[in-house]
């Protein structure tokens, strides 16, 4: 970009074009008034600490669903976000199968269930690259829930 002058003023135009076209993201919906840490012990003997912060749609070309999102710790000094994608399709099998549509809470429990699974399987390096609740997980977690 080029800096223009007019008199003894200049401007940047990148910011301009920055803020005009970037993807603004959907503020979070569903958090708690009151934010409580909660703690996690993996198989893998890390302890994580972990708060909810929300959820908001989430869309991916064709696929749509729900995105929840955790702040989460595995060393108790340093905090990230954490996104667990849970798609529709995703859900769409054990619905079919159930007869029923999954409430708001069963879907916060299969992403809170998938959130844990990933704390048992990867190492804390890995925990910055999102969840995605696959459709052969659904059934796995909702049935150790007793759904």
């Amino acid at each position: 970009m080029k800096y223009y002058s007019l008199g003894n003023c200049a401007f940047n135009t990148k910011p301009m074009w920055r803020n005009l076209f970037t993807k603004r993201l959907v503020p979070l919906t569903g958090a708690p008034s009151v934010r409580r840490l909660k703690t996690y012990s993996a198989q893998s003997g890390y302890v994580y600490q972990y708060f909810y912060e929300g959820q908001r749609p989430w869309q991916d070309g064709k696929e749509h669903g729900t995105e929840f999102v955790f702040t989460v710790s595995a060393d108790r000094k340093t905090t990230h976000e954490l996104s667990v994608i849970v798609s529709a399709s995703a859900l769409v099998d054990w619905e079919k199968e159930h007869d029923r549509v999954l409430t708001a809470n069963e879907r916060y429990a299969v992403s809170k269930m998938a959130l844990f699974q990933a704390f048992d399987d990867r190492a804390p390096e890995r925990m910055k690259e999102a969840v995605h609740v696959h459709a052969a997980d659904v059934g796995g977690i909702l049935d150790g829930l007793g759904l």
